[in-house]
């Protein structure tokens, strides 16, 4: 890990955490909810030591990067901004693109109005969700889903950070990265997001405390609203 190189980069506005290493193709990695560049270290040291050159993001409101207050500075055309202002930076024609979760969105949406920066597109957890024309995304998500859907249980500025606020943040990154329910995540607020403190959670093999740690300490400098307004830019996309 003492071998990835940080950086921060003025770009689009706000100033942009890049961890990278190697040299040779460039390969980009963007992050999920609620993740960070750190999510890809293992893909990076591999592909550095197979002869390419790794690059991970901290994405606007996450970890080192600055987070914009509004929800309205999180759209699509706002991160394919920051992806191109980097790419522009590091002296980047084109790169192999790969998504994961919210990443994997905005990977699409960078190949869908930039696809001559885009060597190739390797996207991951993400569903398929054809668009109903005649409604906005977060109304189609409550008609199929119901209010207590994760993603509608974000929408109110505060109050997902208040319920975050009252866990620990360790437990809570826990939770989210060890969930394995196929089921849609819908959370009541009787329940709340950091489910029973009473349960233990049991980390699987690839992931450790000191990785959980790393997350915490993050999230708790930032705080979660960046990586929130995504979900809240949800309809201005």
């Amino acid at each position: 890990m003492e071998k990835i190189q940080h950086k921060s980069i003025f770009a689009n506005g706000i100033n942009i955490h890049v961890a990278e290493i190697g040299e040779g193709p460039a390969v980009l990695f963007l992050h999920g909810f609620p993740e960070l560049w750190y999510s890809w270290r293992h893909q990076m040291l591999s592909l550095s030591s197979a002869g390419y050159r790794a690059i991970g993001l901290d994405l606007r409101g996450y970890g080192d990067t600055d987070a914009p207050p509004s929800a309205a500075s999180y759209t699509a055309f706002h991160i394919v901004g920051d992806l191109v202002g980097i790419l522009d930076a590091l002296g980047l024609d084109q790169v192999f693109l790969v998504g994961h979760d919210w990443g994997a969105v905005m990977a699409w949406y960078f190949c869908l109005f930039r696809p001559d920066r885009v060597k190739a597109l390797v996207n991951m957890s993400v569903i398929f969700h054809p668009r109903n024309p005649s409604r906005k995304p977060l109304q189609s998500m409550r008609a199929i889903f119901g209010d207590d859907y994760y993603i509608c249980r974000f929408q109110e500025p505060g109050e997902a950070e208040e319920e975050f606020a009252r866990v620990d943040t360790a437990r809570l990154i826990k939770k989210f990265l060890t969930s394995r329910n196929p089921a849609p995540p819908c959370v009541p607020k009787s329940v709340g997001f950091g489910g029973s403190p009473h349960t233990t959670i049991t980390l699987p093999s690839w992931l450790s405390e000191e990785d959980v740690n790393y997350f915490a300490s993050k999230f708790n400098q930032k705080g979660f609203t960046g990586g929130l307004n995504y979900y809240r830019a949800l309809d201005l996309k």
